[in-house]
Order: C-alpha cells, then structure tokens, then sequence
C-alpha cells in the first residue's frame, strides 16, 4: 500500500516553502513520525514526518525545490511482510531517535557524527549547537581530513550578517599567497525575508532615531542582592531584560502613540502590549513575541525570554511565537555594541536598543564619580511619533530604570 508525505498546511501568511534538505534515502525503512525533510518558510523551519512506518519508495521533490501546502513530497510503500522498521531500530538503535534540531542535525551529518556519543546540555538533554561544537573541538582529527573538519564548525558559529555555506571551502592547500576563495551561496527564505523588511522600513517610514543614557547602578544592585533567591524561587536566573521589559511597559502605557501603528490612512492603537525580543541565531535575525506581557511579573517574563531563546537556537519556533508584536526590543549589547540606530519591525512605528553597559565618569552633586553607563536608542516613525512623545519616552525608560522602585510601586 502506497503512504503519501504531503507538504504540511501552511498559515495563511506563508505563500510556500523551500526544501532544505532530505534526512531519509529512497530504500531506507521509516518509522512513524520519523523525521523526513526540512521545509524552510519567512519564518520557521518545519520538520515534516513520516505519517506512517514503510520503506521511502520514490522522492519526488529535491532539495530546493518550492513547494506548497498539500503538494506531493514522496511515497512509502507499507513493509508488510518485511521486518518491521521499528524491529531495525530495536535490534539496532539509530542516531535518529534523538530529536535534533535543523541546525544541529546538519552539523551531525557534515562531520558524520554520532548523536549518542554526545551530551546535551538542553532542556530534557537535548543537543544544541554549542554541544557539537565543543564535541567537534575536542575530538582529535587525522592528518588527511584535518583542514576539510574545520571548516564546518567555523561556517556553523559565523554571525547573522554573513550567510552560512553550504559546503566548506575546499582547495585550501595551495600557497597562502595565492588565496582568493569566494563562494555564491543562496538567501535564505529568512535571509530574504529580513532583507525585504529591512528595505521596507527604511523606504515606508520617515524613520528617527534619539538617544539617551541611564545609570543601571540602582538595576545592578538590585539584582545582585536578589539574584540568588530570585532563582531558588523561580529557577530561572533574573536578567537585565526583564527589567528593560518593565519599564517599556511603563513607558508604553504613558504614550500610547508608540505602541501603535499606521495602516494605510488610519492609526491602529492598540489597547495591549506584545513585544517583540529580537534575538540572533545562525538562521538571521528572529523576533519572538511576548503576548499579553504587561500581565506578567519578573519571572513570567525572564523564563518566557529563556523559553524562546532555547527554541530560536534549537529552531522550534512555532509560527504563533512570531506572530504579532505592537514593539520590540533588540540588545546590541551582548554583542559589544556601544551605539547603534536600530531599524523599525514594520508595522511597529517603534523599537528600542540597549547597548553595552560601560563604566563612564559622570557628575553627581557635583563630584566626579564612576557609574556603569548604557546608551539607549529608540528608532521610531516619525509619521505617527513626534519628537517630543520620542524624547520622553526615553526619560520614562530611564526613570523607571535608576529608580527600580517605579517598577514595583506602580509609580
């Protein structure tokens, strides 16, 4: 009997998809759910799985291929009177029973890795990137694939500014003097995607940045005398973001033209608070939403943070995770970055850049005195947002932060 693996339904914002790659041959016996193929979209990365046990019998769309919601992917043809795929896997464990994230599994399969053989550090002990890396850094190589096993992980950890290779360079035993690679490489549907936003922001928005600095003494102290029994509590550690968070709110609530934003000739302003945590990953930048975050206290907001930032890096965000937002904050600050002009995420008319927190000299009553300083930035749309709303905006942030008790006693 014939088992058809059809493109999954996508949502209503997502035209198609493009195949990445194939994890199963054609031959290969299957069990049900096993992972097959990886769909990449705007957006997300979608596992599609074996709706049955069988053996793959033909593949019919190849890696790159453009695919749509219900279209053909492959066939399985039902084992019956075979040994069953989950009898294989009994008498001989595959490295496919361990769920793997995209990014993880392409660098298993690079460097021909055995999942088993490492220890994950992720939620449930799953593998993550950082993992192989270490796994890769400490196996010891042999002389004839010692340059072609660097390559790999050094493509796997490069920024979001630089699109990853699909193969590693090779040709690299020629004299140094003589070294000009180069390597044509496609966008990402993400890639793309950002691209196309970053281009629309600047061309549809009379885009304004203003700046300011806030002292995070009153913030640091804080947290360091909490830090400890915040986490007993809560099991989860207390950052610096949930604070940002806190006060943005604040910020939000007094001027609520920055949590708008502008469809067509009308201004949209919206009565709740989703806001975007833009966070990097090797795919590109992506932006989860904390829906509704004015509704949660420190914890709720510090262990939703950790929660998508472990699915961004695993690449298990779902597309509700992305959905939405009214603002968003970005943190060039993990970075290093000490200024920046952060671009708007249409449609939000603003978002807000922390930045490095530096020692600086500045002067309190008078006297000299060393304090840790941040540089924030908001960008806005200066369409909807006027100046004076901007500026301000900016002083409630930084009130709430130097004074952490606005926070607490709602003031």
């Amino acid at each position: 009997m014939s088992i058809e693996v059809l493109v999954p339904t996508l949502p209503e914002s997502v035209a198609d998809a493009t195949l990445i790659t194939w994890h199963k041959q054609v031959g290969d016996s299957i069990n049900k759910n096993e992972h097959l193929v990886d769909l990449e979209t705007d957006k997300v990365v979608l596992e599609v799985t074996a709706p049955e046990a069988g053996i793959l019998s033909k593949i019919l769309k190849s890696d790159g291929a453009v695919v749509t919601g219900g279209e053909l992917l492959a066939v399985l043809e039902s084992a019956t009177g075979q040994e069953t795929p989950a009898q294989v896997v009994a008498d001989e464990p595959k490295s496919s029973e361990i769920p793997l994230s995209p990014s993880v599994r392409r660098l298993i399969n690079e460097n021909t890795l055995d999942p088993a053989e490492i220890t994950g550090t992720g939620k449930s002990g799953r593998l993550t990137k950082t993992d192989v890396l270490e796994h890769l850094n400490k196996k010891p190589e042999s002389p004839a694939a010692a340059e072609p096993a660097q390559a790999a992980p050094i493509a796997e950890t490069k920024t979001e500014l630089t699109p990853e290779p699909s193969k590693p360079i090779t040709n690299i035993s020629a004299p140094a003097s003589n070294l000009r690679p180069e390597q044509r490489v496609a966008m990402t549907r993400l890639r793309a995607k950002v691209a196309e936003r970053l281009l629309q922001a600047q061309q549809n928005a009379a885009m304004l940045t203003t700046f300011n600095e806030v002292n995070m003494q009153s913030v640091i102290d804080l947290r360091n005398q909490y830090k400890t029994r915040f986490e007993q509590k809560h099991a989860v550690k207390l950052g610096f973001m949930s604070f940002f968070v806190k006060a943005s709110i604040e910020a939000l609530k007094k001027f609520p033209a920055i949590n708008a934003s502008i469809d067509g000739n009308d201004i949209i302003y919206h009565g709740y608070y989703d806001l975007g945590i833009a966070v990097s990953t090797p795919r590109g930048l992506i932006v989860p939403v904390l829906h509704d975050v004015d509704q949660l206290d420190f914890a709720g907001i510090e262990k939703s943070i950790a929660d998508y930032g472990e699915k961004a890096r695993a690449g298990t965000l779902s597309y509700n995770d992305l959905q939405g937002g009214t603002f968003t904050i970005t943190n060039g600050g993990v970075f290093g970055s000490m200024l920046s002009t952060p671009i708007l995420n249409p449609p939000q008319c603003a978002i807000l850049g922390m930045h490095a927190i530096k020692e600086r000299p500045v002067v309190e009553n008078g006297q000299i005195v060393i304090r840790p300083i941040m540089y924030l930035a908001l960008s806005y749309d200066h369409r909807l947002v006027d100046g004076r709303e901007a500026v301000q905006f900016l002083v409630t942030i930084k009130e709430c932060l130097e004074a952490p008790a606005h926070l607490l006693l709602n003031i």
